[in-house]
């Protein structure tokens, strides 16, 4: 097992981004052969729009990988945090620390990004794309994705994590990301059964709907029981899912500028 995260752990910057692009080009792949619906659009024109916040999010990446190294060496130096509580075997540990970081630094601050207005204006970026796919998942507002850096830092701290289980958590994460957004059809026999733990290709659909209140559904990243915990979880036909929001001009998608001054342009609605 130690061997198993010192993998992870020893990961260069080269390798990491061979598994993003391994992780979209498997979603690319399929779905260019199991589309769920056909959108109608230009690809690489959408995805290079995304890309665009992609890159502000590995710009604020690098930055707090800076201050979360010197986070994880304190924890280390001070033996803080809930696992130097417990004495537990090192796959149990990471079960949980993977468990806690998807409920604090996806699943928590997911939901406060939709009921807290300010919050929430940030996070309209990710549901204006009309056109959801794999890309969809690396398009966050830097605000947005800032906000979430210091959820995951916090529950570092918590959870008292060395940086090789918040490194596997990440690699994970990525994965979801892009397999989650990705426009396939995933039959409903597979689709249900891996729901019932897991959040699906089906179960985030839900997610992007255009209206509430399917978007204020299905909250999670990797494991789909804090939705169904705290009653947050919607499943039904992904199809009947109409992509952007009610409260913003579809046409305007993919103008980076428009987006990037969303959570301060006082003329658009919230419900909040």
């Amino acid at each position: 097992m130690e061997a198993f995260l010192n993998f992870f752990e020893q990961l260069s910057t080269a390798e990491k981004f061979i598994w993003v692009m391994g992780c979209l080009t498997f979603s690319w792949i399929l779905e260019g052969n199991i589309p769920l619906v056909q959108l109608n659009y230009r690809k690489w024109r959408h995805a290079g729009i995304n890309f665009i916040f992609l890159g502000f999010s590995l710009i604020i990446n690098l930055l707090f990988g800076v201050v979360t190294v010197g986070v994880f060496l304190w924890i280390q130096q001070n033996q803080f945090g809930l696992l130097y509580m417990i004495d537990l075997p090192i796959w149990a540990e990471l079960l949980i620390a993977v468990m806690l970081l998807d409920f604090m630094a996806q699943y928590v601050v997911h939901y406060l990004l939709h009921k807290v207005t300010w919050m929430w204006k940030f996070h309209m970026v990710h549901h204006s794309d009309s056109k959801v796919d794999a890309t969809t998942g690396t398009r966050h507002h830097p605000g947005d994705y800032l906000l979430r850096e210091v959820f995951a830092l916090v529950t570092i701290l918590f959870t008292g994590a060395p940086i090789a289980y918040y490194l596997f958590y990440r690699i994970v994460t990525i994965f979801f990301a892009y397999f989650t957004h990705a426009n396939i059809a995933v039959p409903e026999w597979l689709d249900r059964p891996l729901s019932w733990v897991f959040i699906t290709p089906n179960v985030h659909k839900f997610h992007h709907h255009f209206e509430r209140p399917w978007t204020d559904t299905n909250f999670g990243n990797i494991f789909s029981f804090w939705d169904r915990i705290f009653g947050t979880l919607v499943y039904d036909d992904p199809r009947k899912v109409q992509y952007g929001l009610d409260v913003l001009d579809d046409e305007r998608d993919e103008d980076v500028m428009y987006q990037l001054k969303i959570p301060f342009n006082k003329d658009i609605k919230t419900d909040y």
